[in-house]
């Protein structure tokens, strides 16, 4: 189900009202527990899920630094059809950091790149894929940039971006299967103003009513003040942060790869554009060696992209043969 234009206006006046009441309720954005309290949390979500491994969680500065390599144990790329042609590459040491006092500010704030971190380290992001959104768009459902409609998400909610990083869109069902403790009282996840996010329930497991969601996906908490939430409709997952966060720009973003020894993304080339009507039986299969690859079909012609590591650290080499470079096959090194 798709909200109608009306009825997201509604919710955005619904969500300043929230600001309105919070900060009438909370005058100095005072948090509902302190620092250390917060961190504890943050920690315990990701240990409690049985993370700990691949997701470290230190706090400093006023902030829990969740960091990772973003490249999940779970099934990858499997499934898309409105291909982008990038392939998922790790990304090590991605720091993502969640402030240990939020305050819930007076406008929600868009970004073109992660809003939030799940626990097993693996950014996530609005539903879209068109760029940032202003606030106006935030009004109504974007539904021709709309990564699950049109088939841009793997079989776990998530694909590879502009910065060969896998990332989430909308809910990441294959990570909450694999949580120890998974439930609706399971924090899955962090948004960047330190507010925690949960699943389609209520933590208590009560459901949520339609139109019960701010703008962001999000509500009041008792604990927390504020959470967000996952949904079976757009926005399916936070798409704005409706706490303050500072300076955006100093947020985290993977940078694409670049060709070993140079400064450009590899390939000299932007992402490519999904191909029309999509690809067919795209899989993505990596063996113990580290090699990956992403093989798919499009108009009867087989294509893939394939890396393998080289002794170079965070380097590796590269085959490809793509719709966006006409099907010649390329090769070359490329680093984080």
């Amino acid at each position: 189900m798709i909200l109608h234009k009306t009825e997201l206006f509604s919710v955005t006046a619904k969500a300043a009202a929230l600001i309105a009441l919070l900060l009438a309720l909370y005058p100095n954005f005072a948090f509902a527990h302190g620092e250390e309290d917060h961190c504890m949390a943050v920690k315990a979500s990701v240990a409690d899920a049985g993370f700990s491994d691949v997701a470290k969680v230190t706090c400093e500065d006023g902030k829990a630094i969740i960091t990772s390599d973003t490249y999940p144990a779970h099934t990858l790329m499997t499934g898309i059809v409105g291909t982008n042609e990038q392939v998922p590459v790790p990304a090590k040491d991605y720091a993502a950091p969640i402030l240990l006092e939020p305050a819930l500010g007076t406008t929600p704030q868009t970004r073109d790149a992660a809003l939030g971190v799940a626990v097993n380290g693996v950014p996530i992001y609005d539903y879209t894929g068109g760029g940032e959104m202003t606030l106006d768009d935030l009004k109504h459902h974007q539904a021709q940039h709309d990564t699950l409609q049109t088939k841009q998400l793997d079989v776990c909610g998530g694909h590879a971006g502009w910065g060969d990083d896998y990332h989430y869109h909308v809910k990441p069902n294959c990570m909450i299967e694999q949580m120890k403790n998974a439930g609706d009282a399971a924090i899955i996840g962090w948004a960047f103003d330190g507010f925690p996010i949960y699943g389609d329930n209520n933590p208590d497991g009560t459901p949520i009513a339609i139109g019960e969601l701010d703008v962001c996906n999000g509500k009041t908490d008792d604990t927390f003040i504020y959470r967000y939430h996952t949904s079976t409709q757009a926005p399916y997952i936070i798409q704005c942060l409706m706490g303050e966060v500072g300076d955006m720009d100093d947020l985290p973003r993977v940078s694409p790869l670049k060709a070993a020894g140079g400064w450009f993304s590899w390939g000299g080339k932007s992402a490519g554009v999904p191909p029309r009507g999509g690809v067919e039986n795209l899989t993505f299969t990596q063996d113990g060696n580290g090699r990956r690859s992403m093989d798919y079909i499009y108009q009867g012609e087989a294509y893939y992209m394939r890396y393998t590591p080289t002794r170079t650290p965070d380097c590796y080499a590269f085959e490809t043969r793509t719709i966006t470079d006409g099907g010649s096959v390329e090769t070359g090194e490329y680093c984080r």
